[in-house]
């Protein structure tokens, strides 16, 4: 709409000072006679737009307007701040981009106290892909299908309505209504292959801040282990929870909570090699003693 397109011109105008036509054109993905019919709208409107010629020419706007934000303290800015760039470091939206802009040009920007860096969360260039494929269907409330392979590495063709996507437990998971089962289903995006939307549209409305997933006991695993000193470091930093113990040699009793058929801490109790031994439950003792001798045999042993 062409009055989104005049705010969003209005603030990146504010956060990036003189601009020509034709870089605001690429910006806003409109011609560059369309962007001085908007300089000229708003310029109408009261925005005070300044225009300069030669190599260096553009248009920018009179560095003393001020958007007015009352909305919020100063305080509370950067904090909004703060989250809308930890979450454009995982996720490469154009609206969040905006977002971002408009927060920016209300709060000039000051030296972070508090910075969040979610990199890790789109290291895959696929995983970005599936994010904007399904962001827009979510918009379009439009049915999307995927072939998906679970824990138990059985390969099933999904279709679902997509209502919402979330990161967690370090990946991202899409929120689905499986109309098979009526009822809300989780999928992680790394799982999924061949993702794409069927122009169907949804059947059902939905609520996202409606749905939850408890996590029962059959999903979280409570796990204690004996660790050495060496690893104190690492138990706190990969597993996430707490030492309940410490002993004079400089062992430790430590515990946490996973999800049962995550890789990510079962991953890293295996690096961790001799210098640590679970205490409990036996399901994973038997599961670390399993995958020892699986390894073991691949290698001749």
């Amino acid at each position: 709409m062409k009055i989104d397109r005049l705010i969003s011109i209005i603030l990146y105008l504010l956060n990036h000072g003189r601009t020509s036509a034709q870089k605001l054109a690429e910006e806003f993905e409109v011609s560059p006679r369309t962007i001085v019919r908007d300089l000229e709208s708003l310029d109408q409107a009261g925005i005070p737009i300044q225009s300069f010629c030669g190599v260096d020419g553009g248009y920018q706007i009179m560095d003393s307007f001020v958007l007015e934000k009352q909305v919020a303290t100063s305080h509370e800015y950067d904090w909004i701040v703060t989250a809308l760039r930890g979450m454009a470091s995982a996720y490469a939206s154009k609206s969040l981009k905006q977002a971002l802009a408009k927060m920016q040009s209300i709060n000039p920007a000051r030296d972070a106290v508090v910075s969040v860096d979610l990199g890790v969360a789109r290291e895959d260039d696929n995983i970005n892909e599936q994010l904007l494929l399904l962001e827009d269907a979510i918009k379009e409330k439009c049915v999307v299908r995927f072939s998906y392979t679970n824990s138990h590495d059985e390969v099933k063709e999904i279709q679902v309505e997509p209502v919402c996507l979330q990161y967690k437990w370090y990946n991202w998971y899409l929120i689905g209504y499986h109309e098979t089962y009526q009822d809300y289903c989780m999928f992680k995006l790394v799982r999924m292959d061949r993702l794409q939307t069927t122009g169907q549209k949804f059947t059902n409305a939905h609520d996202p801040s409606a749905i939850r997933f408890k996590d029962s006991s059959d999903d979280i695993v409570q796990v204690r282990l004996r660790g050495k000193a060496v690893i104190k470091a690492k138990c706190r930093e990969y597993l996430n929870g707490r030492i309940t113990h410490e002993y004079e040699n400089g062992d430790f009793e430590f515990t946490f909570s996973a999800p049962r058929h995550e890789t990510f801490w079962y991953g890293a109790l295996l690096s961790f090699g001799n210098k640590v031994h679970v205490l409990e439950p036996p399901e994973i003792q038997e599961r670390i003693v399993r995958t020892c001798r699986e390894i073991q045999m691949e290698y001749g042993g």
